[in-house]
């Protein structure tokens, strides 16, 4: 919410009008009402671009429309946000291309085999696996060691 105006709308505009039509100077046109210099100069300055005497300057209606499409962008852009926080859970991105009529798209598809990548030696998995049954040797009697599955490669002596 803007902050409330300290001078009424009729005051600045017979400030304005008696800066115009007077020729005085804004300081002492100033003085006599009892306003700021620099807030009538600046109230001159706008009067003169919503008439189009200052080019250089945007006039009442353009900084609105600003102001207006301002608002309406950061609006969007807490829009976009939540879109895109909320499409992190879903389970299909809207932003992949659509395939078909219905925009369906197959599953991806899993890998199988092992990939044959160049500079890449085959290793063998028998080495990383544990020994069987038959090799493990048993435990010493007595030992909890007794009950423990004999398959478990922490078992392994």
């Amino acid at each position: 919410m803007p902050a409330p105006r300290k001078y009424p709308d009729e005051l600045r505009e017979r400030a304005v009008r008696e800066v115009r039509a007077s020729g005085r100077p804004v300081s002492h046109v100033a003085r006599d009402l009892g306003i700021h210099k620099e807030a009538l100069r600046q109230w001159v300055r706008q009067a003169e671009s919503d008439q189009g005497e200052r080019p250089d300057l945007l006039t009442t209606a353009e900084k609105s429309e600003i102001a207006q499409l301002r608002k309406e962008n950061a609006e969007l852009r807490r829009a976009n946000e939540i879109l895109k926080a909320a499409s992190a859970f879903s389970p299909r991105s809207s932003t992949s291309p659509a395939r078909g009529r219905r925009g369906d798209q197959p599953p991806p598809r899993r890998l199988r085999g092992r990939a044959r990548l160049p500079g890449t030696e085959p290793v063998d998995l028998g080495a990383l696996r544990p020994p069987r049954a038959a090799e493990v040797r048993p435990a010493p009697a007595g030992r909890a060691a007794d009950r423990a599955d004999p398959r478990h490669p922490c078992d392994l002596r």
